[in-house]
């Protein structure tokens, strides 16, 4: 009926809107183009702006320094790393909601892992080769730069399951130089992965390995593409009614013009996330091997400030939440927020219609089911950003002067401005 009556009323002008739209959507399909508006958004002009320098690069990351905005920092830095299907920027967005200028602009020294984007000759990495030679080491290359400090560490969607392995591997090898460990939409309990699951079954991993071995990689557009179905109505249906039956063509915004920018996975390594966190869920149950020998979440005694989205598909929230089974820290931090997998962690305050509930469990306090928890825990309006902050600074041990950028004297000297070379790579 909609249709029907914006027909009538625009006497078709609608439908010759949409048919422009459409035959534009399918030329720059076939050439294999980036969608309509995505020109206006470019990486080092009006995204990922925050000033900063590369002061390491090795086979599989660069690691940026962001530059401090005042003379004075915290002394504990933080490092950052997404997860590898996803350039770094959306946590360097416009300057408006960039979560790392939110942090620099109140005295924190940020670092940043920016991934490879991998091609068929990188088709053997595997998650070891991403934990030794991507986050851990990140957090030597730091405790280079800036020597004996902790490092608070945050880690979103599969970049926080890397960064929880690291972290339990650490602690169960005695390296204690995690000052904490923040979580993003990051599942550590592969048992309800939700809507996800109609592709985890094993007919379903076997198809996409035999894809990925064709190639040597899984292409964004296959990972795309199946988050969207999961969404259809919404992510589909919905978008070509408005934009090819209405003529309304949604205007382009920074979220959507990363999300087009998507990176590889390479062979080996999301096998290895499909069987053995997915389909034999071995970090759960404490089977995860790292160096020949299995390591544990519940020796992760760091605080922990784990973040979950209630409208999320890609890691629901009550699986996030299980998470509370699995820590033996001293405090764990948990918040629900309002929004999806990724609005819900871009949520920088003052955007309406956001809230976020959040308790703090510590050391022998009894379990609440998430569905009691929900129940019980209060509501608070905006963005959870500036409590987080908070968090950061409770556990910081204060401030001393800004550092400088890298240490050229241990052969760390900047390479190159940010946003680096890596996040160029298509």
């Amino acid at each position: 009926p909609e249709i029907v009556e914006a027909t009538i009323k625009e006497r078709g002008a609608n439908l010759t809107r949409g048919a422009q739209h459409y035959a534009e959507d399918f030329r720059r399909s076939l050439r294999e183009e980036k969608p309509a508006g995505v020109e206006a958004f470019q990486v080092g002009k009006n995204l990922a702006v925050t000033p900063g320098q590369v002061v390491f690069r090795n086979h599989l990351i660069e690691l940026i320094q962001y530059a401090p905005a005042s003379g004075t920092v915290h002394r504990e830095p933080v490092l950052m790393q997404s997860a590898w299907m996803m350039k770094y920027y959306i946590l360097d967005l416009s300057p408006h909601n960039s979560l790392v200028r939110y942090l620099v602009e109140r005295g924190h020294t940020v670092f940043m892992i920016s991934w490879l984007n991998p091609g068929r000759e990188h088709r053997n990495l595997g998650m070891e080769d991403y934990r030794k030679a991507g986050t851990l080491a990140a957090i030597n290359a730091i405790s280079e730069i800036l020597p004996g400090r902790k490092i608070h560490t945050v880690g979103y969607c599969l970049g926080g399951i890397l960064l929880t392995i690291t972290a339990a591997a650490m602690a169960r090898d005695g390296d204690d130089r995690l000052a904490s460990m923040t979580l993003f939409t990051t599942m550590t309990d592969f048992t309800d992965v939700g809507e996800i699951n109609v592709f985890m079954d094993a007919s379903e991993v076997t198809l996409l390995e035999d894809m990925m071995w064709e190639k040597g990689y899984l292409g964004h557009k296959q990972v795309s593409g199946g988050f969207q179905l999961l969404k259809s109505a919404d992510l589909i249906w919905s978008k070509m009614v408005r934009e090819y039956y209405l003529g309304h063509r949604e205007p382009m915004f920074d979220l959507m013009a990363w999300n087009a920018d998507g990176t590889r996975m390479p062979y080996r390594q999301h096998s290895e996330v499909l069987r053995r966190l997915y389909v034999d869920n071995q970090l759960f149950q404490g089977k995860y091997m790292v160096g020949g020998r299995a390591i544990s979440i519940s020796n992760i005694h760091c605080p922990i400030f784990a973040v979950a989205a209630a409208a999320d598909h890609v890691a629901p929230w009550r699986s996030v939440y299980k998470l509370h089974l699995q820590s033996d820290a001293a405090e764990l931090t948990f918040v629900l927020t309002s929004g999806g997998h990724n609005v819900g962690i871009i949520n920088e305050p003052g955007r309406p219609h956001r809230s976020f509930q959040m308790s703090v469990c510590h050391e022998g306090e009894r379990f609440l089911d998430a569905e009691t928890w929900k129940e019980k825990t209060p509501r608070t309006e905006g963005s959870w950003w500036p409590t987080w902050q908070q968090w950061l600074v409770k556990h910081s041990t204060g401030m001393e002067g800004a550092p400088p950028m890298g240490a050229p004297e241990k052969g760390l000297a900047p390479l190159c401005a940010a946003p680096g070379t890596y996040v160029f790579q298509q």
